[in-house]
């Protein structure tokens, strides 16, 4: 989530480069954002030939950066930062130019203060789930489970794991032992197919307390075994959710219902939301 920012409610793919101290945002979700255009790629190579300079130094305007994609993979997409952005949208006709501009500096300020205060970035973490109508429950919840997923990362660095695709097949392992699903399966389970749709936040609550189950018990395991390399931690990833898997089947036969779901977040109905939303006001 840290790697997520949302303006007017859509979500903006982002990296922070330690090297230039800068954020490096995706190009496509920008583009995307300002003009509605369903087809990033034709757009962009008319916005080149419209603009001859553009074109000629697109190269260093944006630049191939790692962001995660929906699916829990990585994937080099164009990106460029505050300054590209701003050259971008100069050649970019829409009346959401100027908010944008605003919305760029008020990022880049606030990663200043989170670098002074960590605890500002989970903070707005929260409030971005609060903006989307996620009630208070679920968010500690999630919360829980980013912490949860960052410790597992972690281990598996420490431990000679190589991040991205080696990541991304052993969370695929530990989702079919707890669920019964890779990521991919799940996300067709509930019938995500927009690429910025995230998974997890999709889930309802029992299905991140066993997705947390999972990925804390592959943690324990991989430590107390100390599980060196790829093999051994891919080992201790089907155990680990294995750990979860029985107790989800456990749960499902005393409760006679079942754990995963097909309900996604778009699917809550707006009465639902409105409910949500005059509980907080309550709270507030």
């Amino acid at each position: 989530m840290n790697n997520l920012v949302l303006f007017e409610q859509k979500q903006v793919r982002r990296v922070w480069n330690e090297a230039d101290q800068k954020w490096y945002f995706a190009v496509q979700d920008v583009i995307e954002i300002l003009t509605g255009s369903t087809d990033i790629k034709q757009y962009v190579k008319k916005l080149k030939s419209r603009d001859p300079e553009l074109s000629s130094n697109w190269g260093t305007i944006c630049t191939l950066v790692e962001m995660t994609a929906a699916d829990g993979k990585k994937r080099k997409i164009q990106s460029a930062n505050i300054e590209g952005l701003l050259r971008l949208i100069q050649s970019v006709p829409s009346p959401k130019a100027e908010p944008f501009k605003r919305w760029l500096a008020k990022v880049g300020y606030e990663r200043l203060q989170e670098i002074e205060n960590p605890e500002l970035a989970s903070g707005r973490i929260k409030e971005i789930y609060r903006q989307k109508g996620y009630s208070e429950a679920w968010i500690e919840k999630r919360m829980r489970g980013i912490a949860v997923r960052d410790e597992l990362t972690d281990e598996w660095k420490e431990r000679g794991v190589k991040e991205h695709i080696e990541y991304a097949i052993l969370t695929a392992e530990i989702s079919k032992a707890t669920f019964g699903m890779t990521p991919t399966e799940y996300r067709d389970h509930k019938a995500l197919t927009h690429p910025g749709d995230n998974l997890r936040d999709h889930m309802t609550d029992l299905e991140l307390i066993f997705t947390m189950l999972g990925e804390a018990s592959t943690t324990e395991i991989a430590r107390n075994t100390d599980a060196q390399g790829f093999s051994k931690n891919k080992q201790a990833a089907k155990e680990g959710g294995k750990v979860a898997g029985n107790a989800r089947k456990e749960l499902e036969k005393k409760s006679g219902r079942k754990v995963s779901t097909r309900e996604n977040f778009k699917e809550i109905p707006e009465s639902q939301r409105r409910l949500r939303d005059a509980q907080r006001d309550n709270q507030s």
